[in-house]
């Protein structure tokens, strides 16, 4: 019962703190993580008994954490956001890893400490950045589409971060080569997760499809987060890892959605009881005697991340006031920084001062976030003021139109992508399947066939793994749709192109041997000619007969495929009007916003054209919806009426101002005194005024008042018609607002 009495300790704190946060307008993580401190065993001011099964819970919530964190992850969204986010993130992670390093050597830490400090200080929170600017209002302002892209890679980086800090801990020292075998080790499993997950789940997902509520929806989504968690644990990976994978792998999938919000209430839980934990590890005799520690790293977090955010920015051309903003929206460390430090400490290669240490650091720049947003504003207004013109000039570009590139050179950029993106896609499959071979096979058939005679278990082996590969070797070696376009117009463009093309190709024939060779090294002990010989023939007579019938992997091509973009042919069926302007338009500062209008919206009633929309925000309506009702492109005759929706178009400043437009005209709801509603018995006797009278002739209803039911020699009329006479005896139920039915029985009194 100790594990329970602990639970409903750090629960009903959590709650009571995320309530005072709310009412002081502060991160609910920051009530949280009091709460911790305040429940925790070093102030003693509640008896925490187990306080390794919170570490259990802790670990639990990490889990969902990465898990909600990858639903709202999206590899589409990653490649939307393109170059300026990655190159902003970039910056910042590289440039505080560097000042951590500097850093954690004054203090004289020792090595592996300064370079997982330099890992957390190079992350923020996404989910308080964004809950902030959700608060704020600040979604719409030009420069949040660029840092919430900047957040997504960042979240991506950590996550690589983790695992390659983990390999770095266990080998306890910077060996470069094995540091490249961990990333291509990640490299390869993240891949083949990924192509067995879109290939496999939403085939799943769609068959099960009419059965699914969101009872199994959630089941089934915490069933694979787990399963991937395990996963990853057997592939050496941490278990962040395999829930933040297959959390980006489900939302991929048309239920990603559905589930993200299925899984919001325990999402909520388990980080409630995360972050409270690690509240419960801040000891404040470590923060008296390390006080110097927290403010520097503080000073330098804040500094450091407001600098390279904005220099990142800048880099990308965002121009000074859109920089100045990222580069102060980012100013703090997240829930990856301490993270990163418990992962340093369970390892033994940090010190466990260091982990309250960061806690801290991260409360204090939490507390501060609010107020470094609010701060942008007048920063950049300051530094427009004092910076010469010709400095101004250089950090704000005037937008050129960029010269298009040759018709030759996009065609390569095209044949080239899609040629390396086959090769790695299809080499990651048949390197799975001779691990899978190499590690399984073999003690399968000597347990099935423990008598076989000298290789032949081996060649059996060896067969049924090639049956396997075959297919995917085809896919490796022969040219798709697009490559096949792409070469014939760079032929016809310049013969000479023949010679690169044909060497390309023959790079794929030169990879299906190797992996020929991998193949038959993994599965024999001693590979002679004659066997080596062997194989090549079975490969091309295979390879010759799988170009005959290739439509086994055209058929799992073309599957993959529609899995993967069955969520946006969904979204451009239900909502063409919204992703086919999303799509052209993409890379431009052209947005769309949906608004509701409320019924006590100013001008309810008006037409579109009379409507202050166009001539002061400047946006054009291209969708109206009314139930179920959808007018595309309306006129400006068209009437505006009580809970439309309306789809605007235009730049963020635009944007913006429509919105502010919707606002400023749509008075704040006040408290509605409601009368208060009562029912009353009525029991009429021969001196009632009511007694031998119609309802009509009663005439109840000036009262204010209905009759609801008539109870007459035990039978209840209910809804009694107007020509329903009252009798003597007859308890009659009357219905109304208080004030009238007094004035009703005050009247029957009289």
């Amino acid at each position: 019962m100790n594990f329970v009495t602990d639970l409903a300790i750090i629960l009903i704190a959590a709650g009571v703190f995320t309530v005072i946060s709310k009412a002081l307008k502060q991160p609910v993580i920051l009530g949280y993580i009091i709460a911790g401190f305040l429940v925790g065993p070093h102030l003693g001011l509640v008896p925490i008994s187990s306080a390794d099964a919170v570490y259990q819970w802790s670990e639990i919530g990490i889990i969902f954490l990465l898990f909600a964190l990858g639903l709202e992850f999206s590899f589409k969204k990653l490649l939307k956001v393109g170059s300026s986010a990655l190159v902003t993130a970039g910056v910042k992670c590289i440039g505080m890893f560097a000042v951590g390093l500097l850093v954690g050597s004054l203090m004289h830490w020792t090595m592996m400490e300064s370079i997982f400090l330099g890992g957390l200080l190079s992350m923020s929170s996404t989910t308080i950045i964004i809950k902030a600017y959700d608060d704020m209002g600040l979604k719409g302002r030009p420069h949040s589409t660029l840092l919430f892209g900047s957040l997504v890679f960042e979240d991506l980086i950590a996550v690589l971060l983790m695992v390659l800090l983990s390999t770095l801990a266990t080998s306890n020292k910077f060996a470069g080569v094995e540091m490249l075998i961990s990333l291509a080790k990640l490299g390869f499993f993240l891949i083949l997760w990924f192509l067995v997950g879109i290939y496999l789940i939403p085939l799943f997902l769609k068959w099960a499809h009419k059965y699914l509520n969101d009872e199994i929806i959630v089941i089934i989504a915490i069933g694979l987060c787990f399963l991937m968690v395990a996963l990853a644990e057997v592939a050496g990976f941490s278990s962040a890892l395999g829930a933040f994978v297959i959390g980006s792998i489900l939302a991929e999938t048309i239920e990603g959605e559905r589930i993200e919000h299925s899984i919001g209430s325990i999402k909520d839980l388990f980080g409630a009881i995360f972050f409270v934990s690690v509240g419960m590890m801040v000891d404040p005799v470590i923060i008296g005697q390390h006080w110097l520690p927290i403010l520097i790293l503080t000073f330098v977090a804040v500094l450091g991340i407001l600098v390279f955010s904005t220099l990142g920015a800048l880099l990308t051309g965002q121009g000074l006031k859109n920089s100045v903003h990222i580069g102060f929206s980012l100013a703090q460390l997240g829930e990856f920084a301490f993270i990163i430090a418990g992962l340093g400490c369970a390892m033994g290669v940090m010190r466990e001062f260091i982990y309250p240490v960061v806690v801290a650091v991260s409360v204090i720049t939490t507390f501060t976030t609010p107020y470094m947003i609010k701060a942008a504003d007048p920063v950049s207004d300051w530094l427009y003021r004092i910076l010469p013109p010709k400095v101004i000039n250089i950090l704000d570009p005037k937008t050129e139109d960029k010269k298009d590139s040759t018709a030759a050179q996009n065609e390569w950029k095209h044949l080239l992508k899609t040629y390396f993106l086959r090769v790695l896609l299809f080499g990651v499959l048949l390197l799975a399947v001779i691990l899978f071979s190499k590690n399984f096979l073999p003690s399968f058939m000597d347990k099935i066939n423990p008598q076989g005679i000298g290789t032949i278990n081996s060649w059996i082996v060896f067969g049924i793994t090639f049956i396997i590969m075959a297919p995917f070797i085809y896919g490796l070696t022969v040219n798709s749709k697009a490559e096949l376009t792409s070469a014939s117009l760079l032929i016809e463009s310049n013969r000479h192109n023949k010679w690169l093309i044909r060497a390309l190709v023959s790079i794929k024939y030169f990879l299906a041997v190797v992996f020929l060779i991998v193949l038959l090294t993994t599965t024999f002990k001693n590979v002679s000619i004659g066997v080596f010989l062997i194989a090549v023939v079975i490969m091309v007579l295979a390879i010759l007969l799988a170009r005959k019938s290739n439509y086994k992997i055209t058929i799992i091509e073309d599957q993959f495929i529609a899995n993967f973009n069955e969520k946006e042919r969904i979204a451009r069926k239900l909502r063409p009007v919204t992703t086919s302007l999303e799509d052209k338009l993409a890379g431009y500062n052209v947005q769309l916003a949906t608004v509701e209008i409320k019924p006590n919206f100013a001008f309810v009633g008006k037409t579109l054209r009379e409507m202050p929309f166009r001539h002061i925000s400047g946006v054009n309506i291209v969708e109206l919806m009314r139930g179920n009702q959808c007018i595309r492109v309306p006129r400006g005759s068209e009437p505006i009426y009580p809970n439309d929706i309306l789809l605007a178009v235009g730049t963020n400043e635009q944007l913006t101002s429509f919105q502010n437009i919707i606002a400023e005209n749509t008075p704040v709801e006040e408290n509605i005194n409601i009368p208060q509603f009562e029912v009353r018995i009525i029991n009429v006797n021969e001196k009632s005024l009511l007694c031998n009278k119609t309802l009509r002739e009663s005439d109840l209803r000036s009262y204010g008042c209905l009759v609801v039911s008539i109870l007459r020699e035990g039978k209840l009329i209910t809804n009694p018609t107007p020509e329903e006479r009252i009798q003597d005896g007859d308890r009659v139920w009357v219905a109304g607002e208080k004030e009238s039915c007094d004035w009703f029985d005050k009247s029957i009194e009289n």
